[in-house]
This record gives C-alpha cells, sequence and structure tokens, in this order.
C-alpha cells in the first residue's frame, strides 16, 4: 500500500503558452516558492491551494470577486469553493496535468488581494483525499470505476476533469489464488496534507483507536490502521525526490 507517484496530464498544450509556463514544477520547485514567498499555499496531489478565513459570506464574495478579477487578467483560471467563514481555492495548469509557474503567478495575486481584504490565510486546514484500488489489472477494472463514478479515464488513474471529485488510481498488485471475493482490503484512502500538520494528524488517529502501521517512508507518507485492520495513508509532498510534483 502507497499513494500513487503522480498525475496524469489532462489536455494538449496550447503553443501560445511560452515554454516556460509549460514546465511542470517538482515538489522541491513549489516548496522553495511556498517558503520564499507564497506562505499561503500548499501542494496538494498536483495542485496548489490556499484556504483564507473570511469570517463572514460577504468577505468571501469579495475575495471571490477578486480572485476572479486576477484570473481573467492573465487568462488563467482556478477553481473557488465559498463557504461561510471561508474561501478556498485550488489552481493547477490543466493542460499539461500539474503547477507551473502560471500557476505561482496566480497564488501571489490571489494572497496580494486576500491580504488587501484583511484576509488571513490558514495552511493547515488544507488536505486532500484520493481513492486507490489494489489491482493486478487496471484496463480490465478502470472502465467500470470511471463509469459508476462519473469520471474520465486517465492513464492509471479515473478523474473528474472539473476537479470536483477526488480521484481513483489503481496501484499494481499481484494477483494470488483466492483473490477474487476474497476479504482484504483493496480499496484505501491517501489523505495528502501540509506536512506542519501530519504529526498532529497522526496523534489524532492514535488516540482514536488507530496504530501505525509503517513510517518507513515518511516523510511521504504513513501507513495507518483502524482497530478492525482496515487501514489508509497519510501523505505530504515531502520525501518524494526528482520530478513534477505528485
Amino acid at each position: 500500500m502507497e499513494p500513487r507517484p503522480d498525475r496524469a496530464g489532462c489536455a494538449p498544450v496550447s503553443p501560445s503558452i511560452p515554454d516556460a509556463d509549460k514546465h511542470v514544477l517538482s515538489d522541491h520547485d513549489i516548496s522553495t516558492e511556498v517558503d520564499g514567498g507564497l506562505e499561503d499555499w500548499r501542494p496538494l496531489f498536483g495542485q496548489l491551494a490556499a484556504r483564507f478565513a473570511t469570517g463572514d459570506f460577504a468577505t468571501g464574495a469579495r475575495l471571490v470577486a477578486k480572485v476572479a478579477e486576477a484570473a481573467d487578467e492573465q487568462d488563467h483560471h482556478p477553481d473557488v469553493d465559498l463557504r461561510y467563514g471561508f474561501v478556498e481555492v485550488r489552481t493547477w495548469s490543466h493542460d499539461v496535468g500539474g503547477v507551473t509557474r502560471r500557476d505561482l503567478r496566480l497564488a501571489r495575486a490571489v494572497s496580494e488581494a486576500a491580504h488587501a481584504l484583511g484576509v488571513s490565510a490558514v495552511p493547515a486546514q488544507l488536505q486532500a483525499v484520493e481513492w486507490a484500488l489494489d489491482t493486478w489489472d487496471t484496463g480490465e477494472v478502470k472502465p467500470f470505476w470511471a463509469a459508476v463514478l462519473g469520471l474520465d479515464e486517465a492513464e492509471d488513474d479515473a478523474v473528474d476533469p472539473a476537479g470536483r471529485w477526488p480521484s481513483v488510481w489503481f496501484q499494481p498488485t499481484e494477483q494470488r489464488p483466492g483473490h477474487v471475493g476474497e476479504h482484504r482490503q483493496r480499496w484505501h484512502a491517501d489523505v495528502r496534507v501540509p506536512p506542519e500538520v501530519v504529526q498532529e494528524r497522526i496523534t489524532a488517529v492514535l488516540q482514536a483507536g488507530g496504530r501505525l502501521v509503517s513510517d518507513d517512508q515518511a516523510p511521504a507518507f504513513w501507513v495507518l490502521e483502524d482497530p478492525q485492520g482496515n487501514r489508509a495513508c497519510l501523505t505530504t509532498w515531502l520525501g518524494r525526490g526528482p520530478g513534477p510534483a505528485a
């Protein structure tokens, strides 16, 4: 059991975009930017995300209007979730399936708008969840799960192109005699959280009766288990080496 390695691309790259803005940034690149001026933001499964504590709905609506202005000016449009008390913004470059310098520029503009309204970010409240299914034949099961969940098939996962619903990725596993119908866990949740809150989350899991199965791959991920043996992974973007952000 381990989180999937990366996120597939979504659409053809526009020829009008400069080459430097087509490059998908690595976790290290993004982490450097977060530490160097984008403290409001955190990378989550190939997206750059921020949550702003607006305190009320009207302030949130004003921030959303400012985000829309910045997005139109840059011709780069994020996903925005307006709730009473907070606004969450997630941006990634759909054409290359990851975070690029276009997203960094938009993130800076959004943070500037939030700060101008006196709104603070609460990055510790961010998280993302995706589901993983152990399978010995991705091609056999992926069409079913894409169909039943209303997702699009990608290279090694099934995704919501609108970014609204959790994706499903198919983790390779060996088939064993009696595997089909066997009472064993084949689904697990991968929960991506900011590194600064992962230990607090692990402590909460242990206090809730859970067990730490493995921290061999920390800080990339920890395997945890509930009292009945069902497992999940808490993950961060740290410790994943070179390559596009996962």
